[in-house]
């Protein structure tokens, strides 16, 4: 990937203005009789069979999670950051979470850490921190990745997954709710309003 890598900051560095990098997680799923030889991404539910027993499948493959740098109008410029992995252990990991606060647990044991990675990793690449805005879905929304992106100077753009404190004035009560990220985002002006074409008949709202 390392002449990728630089013809991306390559094309970065002709461009002008803001650059979105955007980060997600791709799944490339193989069919395999022994998926333990490939590595595993997920379980899923098939259905049932026509005795009335769930069918469950194990899905096999590479899991990717990437960083893409873009322009303004969407144009590609190429992956800032890469990293591939495969899961070994799949199975009772919902039960293991009612025994064992993932509060408690160092970020760099989580495969969530790969959102830090993958920040470090296209910085390093990039630089240039004020230029760059870092975009992730619902997943991204870590306290620790807030913390990466504040000591890089660097901002992130987030879909917000958990009612955290905001800013509060100096004189309110600390768990006051008017002052935790959903009161304030419900409270706030609408910076405008962008019509998405979801299929011939539908079209959905966001601000």
């Amino acid at each position: 990937m390392a002449g990728h890598f630089a013809a991306t900051a390559a094309r970065i560095a002709a461009s002008e203005g803001p650059i979105l990098i955007l980060q997600d997680t791709t799944e490339f799923i193989y069919s395999r009789a022994q998926p333990g030889k490939t590595g595993f991404t997920k379980t899923i539910n098939a259905g049932r069979y026509k005795a009335g027993q769930p069918n469950v499948l194990t899905l096999c493959g590479v899991l990717m999670h990437s960083g893409l740098a873009v322009t303004l109008t969407g144009t590609p410029l190429g992956l800032t950051a890469v990293k591939f992995w495969t899961r070994t252990k799949f199975k009772g990991t919902l039960a293991l979470m009612r025994h064992i606060n993932p509060t408690r647990v160092p970020i760099e044991t989580k495969e969530s850490y790969r959102w830090l990675e993958n920040l470090r990793q296209s910085f390093a690449l990039v630089g240039a921190a004020e230029r760059c805005v870092h975009v992730g879905d619902r997943e991204s929304d870590i306290y620790e990745l807030y913390c990466t992106a504040q000591d890089l100077g660097t901002s992130f753009l987030v879909r917000v997954q958990t009612n955290r404190l905001a800013e509060r004035p100096s004189d309110a009560a600390p768990h006051d709710p008017a002052h935790r990220v959903f009161a304030q985002l419900a409270a706030a002006p609408w910076a405008g309003r962008h019509r998405i074409t979801v299929d011939q008949d539908e079209t959905t709202c966001c601000r």
